[in-house]
Protein backbone atom coordinates (compact mmCIF):
# COMPACT_ATOMS: atom_id res chain seq x y z
CA UNK A 1 0.00 0.00 0.00
CA UNK A 2 1.89 3.24 -1.27
CA UNK A 3 1.63 6.41 0.79
CA UNK A 4 -0.83 9.29 -0.73
CA UNK A 5 0.77 11.94 1.45
CA UNK A 6 3.58 12.06 3.61
CA UNK A 7 1.71 14.64 5.65
CA UNK A 8 -1.88 14.89 7.93
CA UNK A 9 -4.60 14.67 5.62
CA UNK A 10 -7.84 16.78 5.93
CA UNK A 11 -9.71 13.32 6.23
CA UNK A 12 -8.28 12.21 9.03
CA UNK A 13 -6.04 9.47 8.54
CA UNK A 14 -1.74 10.14 7.61
CA UNK A 15 0.49 7.77 6.46
CA UNK A 16 3.93 8.38 6.36
CA UNK A 17 6.79 6.60 5.13
CA UNK A 18 10.07 6.49 7.73
CA UNK A 19 13.29 4.83 6.35
CA UNK A 20 12.30 1.33 8.23
CA UNK A 21 9.01 1.74 8.82
CA UNK A 22 5.16 2.41 8.16
CA UNK A 23 4.01 5.06 10.33
CA UNK A 24 0.25 5.14 10.35
CA UNK A 25 -2.10 7.53 11.82
CA UNK A 26 -5.61 8.00 12.68
CA UNK A 27 -6.48 11.64 13.92
CA UNK A 28 -9.59 11.53 16.58
CA UNK A 29 -10.56 15.43 17.54
CA UNK A 30 -7.05 16.67 18.71
CA UNK A 31 -5.56 13.10 19.70
CA UNK A 32 -3.17 11.58 16.82
CA UNK A 33 -2.50 7.77 17.51
CA UNK A 34 0.28 6.98 15.50
CA UNK A 35 0.84 2.65 15.18
CA UNK A 36 4.47 2.08 13.64
CA UNK A 37 4.59 -0.79 11.79
CA UNK A 38 8.21 -2.33 11.59
CA UNK A 39 9.39 -3.91 8.48
CA UNK A 40 11.46 -6.90 9.92
CA UNK A 41 14.14 -8.96 7.93
CA UNK A 42 14.65 -11.67 7.85
CA UNK A 43 17.07 -14.69 6.36
CA UNK A 44 15.82 -18.19 6.33
CA UNK A 45 19.65 -19.41 5.75
CA UNK A 46 20.45 -19.95 9.12
CA UNK A 47 17.24 -22.22 9.80
CA UNK A 48 17.52 -24.22 6.75
CA UNK A 49 21.45 -24.75 7.66
CA UNK A 50 20.05 -26.22 11.01
CA UNK A 51 17.21 -28.70 9.28
CA UNK A 52 20.09 -29.59 6.66
CA UNK A 53 22.51 -30.40 9.36
CA UNK A 54 20.35 -32.23 11.77
CA UNK A 55 17.68 -33.56 10.19
CA UNK A 56 14.06 -32.45 10.75
CA UNK A 57 13.35 -33.96 14.18
CA UNK A 58 16.31 -32.29 16.03
CA UNK A 59 16.51 -29.34 14.18
CA UNK A 60 12.74 -29.03 14.99
CA UNK A 61 13.51 -28.81 18.81
CA UNK A 62 16.76 -26.83 18.47
CA UNK A 63 15.25 -24.20 16.51
CA UNK A 64 11.95 -24.26 19.17
CA UNK A 65 14.49 -23.63 22.09
CA UNK A 66 16.65 -21.23 20.60
CA UNK A 67 13.44 -19.04 20.36
CA UNK A 68 12.28 -19.94 23.53
CA UNK A 69 15.48 -18.63 24.90
CA UNK A 70 15.18 -15.68 22.72
CA UNK A 71 11.70 -15.09 23.82
CA UNK A 72 12.74 -15.48 27.41
CA UNK A 73 15.62 -13.21 26.91
CA UNK A 74 13.76 -10.48 25.66
CA UNK A 75 11.08 -10.88 28.46
CA UNK A 76 14.25 -10.60 30.96
CA UNK A 77 15.36 -7.09 29.05
CA UNK A 78 11.67 -5.72 29.20
CA UNK A 79 11.41 -6.24 33.08
CA UNK A 80 14.80 -5.15 33.61
CA UNK A 81 14.04 -1.59 31.72
CA UNK A 82 11.07 -1.52 33.09
CA UNK A 83 12.56 -1.21 36.98
CA UNK A 84 15.11 0.79 35.21
CA UNK A 85 18.24 -1.79 36.41
CA UNK A 86 20.28 -1.31 33.80
CA UNK A 87 23.79 -2.58 35.35
CA UNK A 88 23.66 -6.00 33.13
CA UNK A 89 21.55 -4.65 30.26
CA UNK A 90 24.25 -4.54 27.25
CA UNK A 91 25.36 -8.00 28.12
CA UNK A 92 21.87 -8.93 27.79
CA UNK A 93 21.47 -6.99 24.67
CA UNK A 94 24.57 -8.71 23.34
CA UNK A 95 23.43 -11.87 24.09
CA UNK A 96 19.93 -11.02 21.90
CA UNK A 97 21.89 -9.89 19.14
CA UNK A 98 24.03 -13.14 18.72
CA UNK A 99 20.49 -15.23 19.42
CA UNK A 100 18.86 -13.29 16.59
CA UNK A 101 22.01 -13.73 14.06
CA UNK A 102 22.23 -17.28 15.04
CA UNK A 103 18.33 -17.70 13.38
CA UNK A 104 18.84 -15.16 10.67
CA UNK A 105 15.97 -12.44 12.28
CA UNK A 106 18.26 -9.47 10.77
CA UNK A 107 16.26 -6.47 11.82
CA UNK A 108 15.88 -7.88 15.66
CA UNK A 109 20.30 -8.32 15.68
CA UNK A 110 20.51 -4.45 14.08
CA UNK A 111 17.93 -2.85 16.23
CA UNK A 112 18.97 -4.97 19.72
CA UNK A 113 22.90 -3.58 18.63
CA UNK A 114 21.49 0.15 18.19
CA UNK A 115 19.74 -0.45 21.56
CA UNK A 116 22.96 -1.48 22.93
CA UNK A 117 24.45 1.80 21.51
CA UNK A 118 21.82 4.86 22.98
CA UNK A 119 22.73 2.63 26.40
CA UNK A 120 26.71 3.15 25.81
CA UNK A 121 26.52 6.79 24.53
CA UNK A 122 23.86 7.49 27.50
CA UNK A 123 21.58 8.87 25.41
CA UNK A 124 18.09 8.31 26.84
CA UNK A 125 15.95 9.62 24.49
CA UNK A 126 17.39 7.23 21.71
CA UNK A 127 17.46 4.43 24.14
CA UNK A 128 13.35 4.69 25.08
CA UNK A 129 13.20 5.45 21.17
CA UNK A 130 15.02 2.67 19.72
CA UNK A 131 13.66 0.34 22.57
CA UNK A 132 10.14 0.84 21.94
CA UNK A 133 11.57 -0.33 18.39
CA UNK A 134 13.49 -3.14 19.73
CA UNK A 135 9.60 -4.44 21.42
CA UNK A 136 7.83 -3.99 17.93
CA UNK A 137 10.62 -5.53 16.27
CA UNK A 138 10.27 -8.31 18.54
CA UNK A 139 6.87 -9.15 18.87
CA UNK A 140 6.92 -8.89 15.47
CA UNK A 141 9.50 -11.88 15.15
CA UNK A 142 8.28 -13.86 17.73
CA UNK A 143 4.62 -13.81 16.36
CA UNK A 144 5.56 -14.98 12.44
CA UNK A 145 8.73 -17.51 14.17
CA UNK A 146 6.29 -20.24 11.79
CA UNK A 147 6.65 -18.23 8.97
CA UNK A 148 10.59 -18.04 9.41
CA UNK A 149 10.30 -21.98 9.75
CA UNK A 150 7.93 -22.23 6.29
CA UNK A 151 9.93 -20.38 4.38
CA UNK A 152 13.22 -22.49 5.74
CA UNK A 153 11.81 -25.38 4.70
CA UNK A 154 10.68 -24.72 1.47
Amino acid sequence: MSCPQPFLQSGGITCCLGVNEKVWAMKADNVVVLRPVERVAQDAEPIAAIYRNLGTTSAEQVVTRALAELAMTMAGLSVQVRDRDLSDVARQLRSLQHMAEDLGMVSLARCAADVRLCLERADATAFSAVWARLVRIAERCLSSDRDLLDKSLS
